[in-house]
């Protein structure tokens, strides 16, 4: 049965807002507590957090660069760039080789592109 829907004050600017029956079962799923703010006192108060703009609290801050490691590609020998710190106990392989094996685990995919 689902839960009523709720009415909630915001904490910060006194505003009632909807705290809905699937919000509730959400944060209740969560172990979360009941919302104390608005969508827009939130979504404000995590743009003064993050140092950003309110309008864009919801987009995921930019991706930092990974660190690349220099390897030498068990198959071919050439030397590649791989995104992990090889530990010495499986075979590293160029982008090439690595396509040309079959790794990445996509479940049977096959790439639009074609071979390289």
């Amino acid at each position: 049965m689902p839960l009523p829907d709720k009415t909630l004050t915001c904490s910060d600017c006194g505003q009632e807002f909807l705290f809905s029956g699937d919000d509730q079962e959400f944060y209740a799923s969560r172990g979360f507590t009941e919302p104390k703010r608005c969508r827009s006192c939130r979504a404000q108060r995590r743009s003064e957090r993050e140092g950003g703009d309110a309008s864009a609290s919801f987009s995921r801050a930019p991706r930092q660069d990974r660190e690349m490691f220099d390897v030498t590609c068990s198959s071919c020998g050439q030397p590649a760039k791989v995104p992990f710190q090889p530990r010495g106990d499986r075979p590293v392989y160029c982008r090439d080789c690595f396509d040309r094996v079959g790794g990445g685990g996509g479940g049977g995919r096959t790439s639009s592109y074609g071979s390289r």
